[in-house]
């Protein structure tokens, strides 16, 4: 197998313990909870802590950044935040959306440095 996807060993044993669990609770959420009201309160609070671990996840990357992170300047890590926050604030608050355009301006920023 090619020296960039490394070793089939370690990508059947990350499927194993990563896919496959998390799928199995996404299944049973899709059966369980197609009859939950989007608008009810338990829901709103389900997504607002959601929203909340996935910020800070993102504030304790941008401040401490683990591993080939820490090799990117600080204010091209705080520029991704700031254009996914506005990314997620103009297209409907998409989190999908913000999340992704950090992505694309962290990578290319990093591209275009070097």
């Amino acid at each position: 197998m090619s020296h960039f996807i490394g070793d089939w060993h370690a990508l059947v044993t990350l499927f194993i313990a990563g896919v496959i669990p998390n799928q199995i609770w996404r299944m049973f959420g899709v059966l369980f909870g197609s009859g939950i009201d989007e608008g009810s309160e338990l829901l709103v609070w389900v997504r607002a802590v959601a929203t909340a671990i996935l910020a800070g996840v993102i504030a304790q990357i941008v401040v401490q950044p683990p591993g080939a992170l820490a090799s990117v300047p600080d204010a091209l890590r705080y520029a991704a935040v700031v254009a996914g926050f506005l990314a997620f604030i103009s297209i409907r608050k998409s989190i999908f959306a913000g999340v992704a355009c950090g992505e694309v301006v962290l990578i290319t920023g990093k591209w275009w440095l070097g």
